[in-house]
């Protein structure tokens, strides 16, 4: 993605924001995040941690969360997941972490905690620390293993796992 695309999400935000500010103030508003608002040096950040994004894409995130904090009924969720799908690249990392699920089980996340009414900031996570190999194999069994010393392109977060102190935790499955 480029620049250009994070920076229109961020103004599209925005725009909705203040449109709701405007028009409909009673609006509920989720904003999907991400655990990349975090630095990934130590992971399993909980909702109240302190971000700290260490590149753009993670950067627009974070500022589209301080916009949708403007909304009194607002729920900011933060999460990191994939498709159910055969894994996209030929392989993937093993030392790169996160607390993942589907995207199908981060929809029945948002389902309950959107019924529980739940304001401010929650995380949808996965029950156990794996890393994006372990991942890609429940999909694609002749994944290869790399490392991010293989790696070339922008910096990425390393250990995006997550915990949750006002939520429960969900056991990713098939």
């Amino acid at each position: 993605m480029s620049n250009k695309l994070h920076i229109v999400s961020i103004g599209c935000t925005k725009n909705l924001v203040d449109t709701i500010i405007k028009l409909k103030k009673n609006t509920r508003f989720i904003y999907i995040s991400t655990a990349c608002v975090f630095d990934g040096h130590s992971g399993m950040y909980k909702e109240s941690s302190i971000p700290y994004p260490e590149n753009f894409y993670a950067l627009t995130k974070l500022l589209g969360e301080y916009e949708v904090q403007k909304i009194k009924n607002h729920l900011i969720v933060r999460t990191n997941f994939v498709s159910k799908q055969k894994w996209p690249y030929p392989k993937a990392f093993t030392d790169r972490f996160g607390t993942y699920l589907f995207a199908n089980q981060v929809v029945e996340g948002l389902k309950d905690v959107n019924e529980s009414n739940l304001e401010g900031f929650v995380h949808i996570v996965g029950d156990k620390k794996i890393s994006m190999f372990e991942l890609a194999k429940m999909t694609t069994p002749d994944i290869l293993p790399m490392t991010i010393d293989e790696y070339s392109g922008p910096k990425l977060t390393m250990d995006m796992t997550l915990d949750t102190e006002r939520w429960k935790k969900y056991s990713i499955s098939l």
